[in-house]
């Protein structure tokens, strides 16, 4: 069973939370991506549960009923890396997490996390989220990359939010369906999961602001360089900021239009305990069309020695 918790942070930030499992087994936290929220990890979160782990997923700052500041500054990598770092200290105070599992958004803190606070982590698990060495890269000298990219640069704009809102979210629901998802069940390779019942539980975390989410972007500069913006073309990340040295396991959607494969060239020099895992026919939204080769992949790799 899967309960809403909310949890309050030393530092006075507010985090809703999605979890199953018992207080005190090892624990497993899940971070969601845009345009999403912490609901979607919600059979995983039984599905783990049911193995002995304790399971946690919480709505990111600025999302679905957790605090949501209106500084464009508290949306930068250090507040936010703490939000996950106070929370694993509530949920895990006496050992390491034994897994941060992350998506999109998640993964870009969870990477952050990991290189910043490897004592407090076991192992990480990584969808697609691109490791902030290999986005750098390509966003400073693949094209292909950078025009991929380039919504970000429209995510910054003041008025995103209500263009986004606009017409029942017309402009959030390509997100998905450029990606092939729809309503059919018998859509091949997984792409019949975007129901109109899960439609509405978008909705619904819609309707507590975009401005949160949108801020995530104002506050990175790994965006594409445009005539108005240097972004990441000014960007210099030294060698100890990148550095993973946990276990991890990345599991990529090779039909993510938005993120490459090239993101993964390279990424063994960062990370050096890696395992890569190509899924050829999933998108950028692999939890949702193949949920159980996920499910398998992270369970093969937390059953290792």
């Amino acid at each position: 069973m899967v309960e809403t918790e909310l949890r309050t942070l030393p530092h006075g930030i507010e985090l809703s939370c999605r979890s199953a499992g018992a207080a005190g087994q090892p624990v497993l936290m899940f971070l969601h991506g845009f345009p999403e929220a912490a609901f979607v990890w919600d059979e995983l979160l039984v599905a783990f549960a049911a193995r002995g782990y304790r399971c946690i997923a919480p709505n990111l700052r600025g999302y679905a009923g957790s605090s949501a500041p209106s500084d464009v500054a508290a949306y930068r990598a250090k507040p936010l890396v703490a939000d996950l770092a106070a929370l694993a200290q509530i949920e895990s105070p006496n050992a390491p997490l034994a897994a941060l599992i992350a998506h999109d958004w998640g993964g870009a803190l969870a990477w952050n996390f990991a290189n910043q606070h490897p004592e407090r982590l076991e192992r990480l698990v990584i969808l697609n989220a691109p490791h902030p060495g290999s986005f750098l890269r390509e966003l400073q000298h693949n094209p292909a990359q950078q025009a991929a990219s380039a919504y970000m640069n429209f995510f910054c704009r003041p008025d995103a939010e209500a263009l986004l809102a606009a017409d029942d979210y017309a402009r959030l629901w390509p997100f998905f369906t450029n990606m092939g998802a729809c309503a059919d069940p018998a859509a091949p390779d997984g792409r019949g999961w975007l129901s109109e019942a899960l439609r509405e539980r978008y909705r619904a975390v819609w309707r507590h602001g975009l401005t949160g989410p949108l801020n995530y972007y104002r506050a990175s500069p790994l965006r594409p360089p445009s005539a108005a913006d240097p972004a990441a073309a000014a960007v210099t990340l030294p060698p100890e900021m990148l550095r993973i040295d946990v276990p991890t396991l990345v599991l990529w959607g090779l039909a993510d239009t938005a993120l490459p494969p090239a993101l993964l060239d390279g990424l063994e020099h960062w990370v050096p305990r890696l395992t890569v895992r190509r899924l050829p026919r999933a998108s950028h939204w692999l939890l949702h069309e193949q949920p159980e080769a996920v499910r398998a992949h992270i369970d093969d790799f937390l059953a290792r020695p």
